[in-house]
């Protein structure tokens, strides 16, 4: 069995495969000695570690630049957050997934959203968008924003409407040739349930205030759950912390 197809396998409904994400060499270093089985950059994370914002203000050959040394960096399978691939066409998407793939990652989150626009991709646009990335040789996590969108306006993403399109997508997404299912936001344990019953697709929740336990999670049939920006906050929030107490003293 081939790296990809390891990494594929670390895939089970039922037994998720966690994430704890990171935004570096040093972090990715520092979650392989906790014993992740696969390591996962987060895209604010990784942007905010660059002293940029999230929605590819980070230039795509410094993403690229960082992927290379987490890669050399660990032992283990490395997915990394691609947002929108940096292009809207699906020639130019498939371009940068092939230099992505070429850093060694052998995996990628791709969203629905329209990076610096309004709203989603059309559900036959983002089909073609996913192919695109997927003809690298790239584990395509398809990310609907969906729910996000809804949480991100302050309002609640729990919605059964939502579960319905998102359901639609999920079956559009596994045709365009993606491996995985991501549907940050939604933290209701019934609806996550039923997105993992009718999507064919290993399912991705992503952790937050609400989400339900990890082992809930993993009986509700989830296949992956990551953490997102979640570390790379904490992790500043606690620099922040101590640096003040440090420089109180002088």
């Amino acid at each position: 069995m081939n790296a990809h197809d390891r990494f594929v396998a670390l895939h089970q409904p039922g037994t998720p495969l966690l994430l704890y994400n990171i935004w570096d060499a040093g972090s990715a270093q520092a979650v392989a000695r906790a014993g992740a089985r696969a390591i996962a950059t987060g895209s604010m994370s990784v942007a905010g570690a660059h002293g940029y914002e999230d929605g590819e203000a980070l230039p795509l050959e410094d993403l690229l630049a960082t992927v290379r040394e987490i890669v050399r960096a660990v032992d283990l399978p490395v997915t990394v957050d691609f947002e929108g691939g940096y292009a809207r066409d699906p020639q130019a998407l498939a371009q940068n997934a092939r230099l992505l793939a070429e850093t060694g990652a052998l995996g990628c989150n791709f969203e629905d959203r329209i990076v610096a626009g309004d709203g989603l991709y059309p559900l036959d646009e983002q089909a073609d968008r996913i192919a695109a990335v997927a003809s690298s040789g790239l584990f395509v996590n398809a990310r609907t924003d969906l729910f996000l969108a809804r949480l991100m306006a302050g309002e609640n993403p729990d919605d059964p409407a939502l579960v319905e399109l998102a359901i639609e997508r999920g079956a559009r997404f596994a045709q365009a040739g993606a491996k995985g299912f991501f549907v940050p936001g939604l933290a209701d344990a019934d609806l996550i349930g039923e997105i993992c019953r009718e999507v064919t697709l290993p399912v991705n929740v992503m952790m937050r205030e609400g989400v339900p336990p990890v082992a809930e999670l993993a009986g509700l049939g989830v296949a992956r759950v990551s953490w997102g920006p979640g570390p790379w906050r904490d992790a500043q929030a606690r620099l922040e912390q101590v640096a003040r107490a440090a420089l109180a003293t002088g």
